[in-house]
Order: structure tokens, then C-alpha cells, then sequence
């Protein structure tokens, strides 16, 4: 994540509603294997990192072909992968972007079979507002049981 920048606030009810309603698109486009418009839900330089993960990924094109690459070795292997973001705590800060931070749970479900807990995560976004939608400038994924 990029360095914090001052509280402004608490972000209004309209806008609480409206960063939920994003994430359940944003997330909906990775599970659906619609990749293109799961990247574009990033700002064009936008960062997605992992605590697991050596090194950041960095832009939107490079973005997209991560969740390319992870949707076809899911397919590889059988399985579908479903995500659920919820406890999202979201502040706005001086500059105008809106930190959040949330609970995200992963599910898989093979072929022919019954969804499983996957994994549990934390997870923390600088959101920006571009043209009256909501983007992610950098997220992190902390997977949890991990040191």
C-alpha cells in the first residue's frame, strides 16, 4: 500500500452503498471469467499485491492476465472459485480516496461436487473516483495463517 494519507472522514451513506455495490460487480466479473472487465475495475497503473506473492502486480493489463491465468488453472483443475467480500470498513481521507478494508472468503466448488471453504483473507483498497466510478489504486490481500 502507498503511504497513508490523512482521515477526512467517515464516507457518506450514498457512498458506502455505492463502494459495496462495486465490490459485488468487481468481484462478480473475476468469478465469471470475465477478466478484461474484472482488471478495469483498477486504475490503469493500479497495484494488486499479496502478502504471498513476492512481487505486486502491477497495471491494469498486467492485472488482468493474472486473473487470466489463475480462472485457467482453475478450469484446469475442475474447479470453480467464488469470492465474498463483507465487513467493508471504509474512510475517506483528505486527498479524496477512500481507504477500505474488509473480510474476503473464498470458496471452491469442483466439478460435479460440493463447495468448500477455501480460504480466508483481509483485505485493504485505496479506492479513487474516475468519470462517477469507482476504481482500486492498490489493494493488498493478507491471506490469513500465514506468517
Amino acid at each position: 500500500m502507498t503511504a497513508q494519507t490523512e482521515a477526512a472522514g467517515p464516507v457518506t451513506a450514498e457512498m458506502y452503498a455505492e463502494i459495496n455495490a462495486f465490490y459485488a460487480r468487481h468481484m462478480r466479473h473475476l468469478d465469471d471469467g470475465r477478466t478484461d472487465a474484472w482488471a478495469a475495475g483498477f486504475t490503469e497503473d493500479g497495484v494488486f499485491a499479496q502478502n504471498v506473492v513476492p512481487e505486486p502486480c502491477r497495471g491494469r493489463t498486467a492485472i488482468a492476465e493474472l486473473g487470466r491465468t489463475a480462472l485457467a488453472g482453475l478450469a484446469e483443475r475442475g474447479l470453480v472459485r467464488r469470492h465474498w467480500f463483507g465487513m467493508v470498513d471504509a474512510e475517506q481521507r483528505a486527498d479524496g480516496t477512500v481507504h477500505t478494508m474488509y473480510y474476503a472468503l473464498v470458496f471452491e466448488t469442483p466439478r460435479g461436487g460440493k463447495g468448500v471453504f477455501h480460504l480466508s483473507c483481509t483485505g485493504a483498497d485505496i479506492l479513487v473516483r474516475r468519470d462517477s466510478e469507482w476504481l482500486v489504486q492498490d489493494r493488498l490481500v493478507v491471506h490469513d495463517a500465514t506468517d
